[in-house]
């Protein structure tokens, strides 16, 4: 690790937001390559790249340093966060071939919260935190509970809870279509 490197990683433990950029200078062409060996689509290993950083950010008193460099932590938070969104892609493409090809009426298409958006926002505080981070970001329940300051089992009820309600709700606006 250079002098500047060192430098670097000392202001960023201590909370400098200025030194996670300098970082970020440092590393994103590396990592953006790896992230573009793992995933086929270039927006999703910008993606992975931005989780490693903010995951650097949020765990910088943890991360383990090999030979003093960060680099190798990171790569492997690039990894991680590339499998997560291929896992990701492949449910959703998964879903969409399950969904009929037409259906009975059209859905709304103009950008209103009539739908899903505003099923989410009609939801707890509590619940809409725990939806966001484990459903919609991928963070397994251990990580959104820590995010939150709450026990996992507490982050498993209100997912369900959640799940359950966007699920009457959606069923419901669904019968308004045909």
């Amino acid at each position: 690790m250079g002098d500047d490197e060192a430098a670097a990683w000392q202001r960023l433990r201590a909370g400098d937001e200025s030194a996670l950029g300098d970082l970020f200078d440092r590393y994103e062409p590396r990592l953006f390559r790896h992230a573009t060996r793992l995933l086929t689509d270039r927006e999703d290993a910008k993606d992975a790249v931005a989780i490693a950083f903010f995951e650097l950010w949020r765990k910088r008193t943890g991360v383990r340093l090999v030979d003093g460099s960060p680099l190798p932590w990171l790569l492997t938070t690039v990894a991680n966060a590339a499998r997560n969104l291929e896992r990701a892609g492949r449910r959703y493409r998964a879903l969409l071939a399950k969904t009929p090809a037409a259906a009975a009426s059209a859905a709304p298409s103009a950008h209103d919260e009539s739908g899903v958006l505003a099923a989410l926002k009609q939801l707890p505080a509590g619940e809409q935190s725990v939806v966001v981070l484990s459903v919609l970001e991928g963070y397994p329940e251990r990580d959104v509970a820590q995010t939150l300051g709450i026990p996992v089992g507490t982050v498993k009820s209100r997912l369900s809870r959640a799940k359950s309600r966007l699920r009457d709700e959606m069923t419901a606006l669904e019968a308004s279509w045909i």
